[in-house]
């Protein structure tokens, strides 16, 4: 299972470098097969990382969280193998590539992370190829389980709508799985957040594509 990527480097005293950007939900960053010419940090919102395929269909390859980068490929001026669309209202740092490289000279252990960052997001995009084989299900139970890797919590900073938005699938959709995953005791809404209690579950779900999680509870 792909996961989002963990930085763990403090970029609060480099966001002085980037042009602070306020971005509306459902706002496209950019686009698949365009070339950009400098990459995003998010500081608040949420990003979702889908790729088209060549039936044109939009598949979720992952979702950006506070504290995370996207776009880096356009520092090689590469074209953008995915599109970045606003889940939420956003708050974003444009870093242009010229800016980077005196940056990167300023703080060299930049260079590393950005390396880590590429490489990951290579496999995350060889991984969302098997995405259009998975249920409705899987899909929630992956994006839940990214979420909770990258806060290290156990509560998920989501609502239904924003559920729906990052996986393309129906309010109503995602109101049932839920419902049934609650009943379950599988997870807990408070304050319309989502606690995960059986992350072994969820988890057993995503590598089992037969598994139904209301026949093991």
């Amino acid at each position: 299972m792909a996961t989002i990527f963990e930085t763990e480097y403090n970029w609060e005293p480099y966001l002085k470098y980037g042009t602070r950007q306020f971005v509306k939900r459902k706002t496209v960053i950019y686009n698949q097969g365009s070339i950009g010419d400098g990459f995003y940090y998010l500081h608040k919102g949420l990003v979702r990382i889908v790729t088209s395929t060549v039936k044109g269909r939009k598949r979720i390859l992952n979702i950006v969280v506070p504290g995370q980068i996207l776009g880096i490929q356009s520092l090689d001026q590469y074209a953008h193998f995915t599109t970045a669309v606003t889940v939420k209202d956003c708050v974003l740092y444009y870093f242009p590539r010229d800016q980077f490289k005196d940056l990167i000279m300023i703080y060299p252990d930049l260079r590393n992370l950005f390396a880590q960052t590429i490489i990951h997001k290579m496999r995350i995009l060889l991984e969302g190829i098997k995405l259009n084989t998975l249920s409705s299900e899987q899909q929630i139970a992956i994006l839940l389980l990214n979420i909770y890797d990258d806060f290290k919590n156990y509560k998920v900073p989501l609502s239904q709508q924003d559920l729906a938005n990052c996986t393309g699938l129906t309010r109503i959709t995602v109101y049932k799985i839920l419902k049934q995953w609650r009943e379950d005791k599988i997870i807990q809404i408070q304050n319309r957040r989502f606690i995960i209690k059986r992350p072994e579950l969820l988890k057993r779900l995503v590598k089992e594509p037969s598994h139904s999680l209301s026949k093991n509870v």
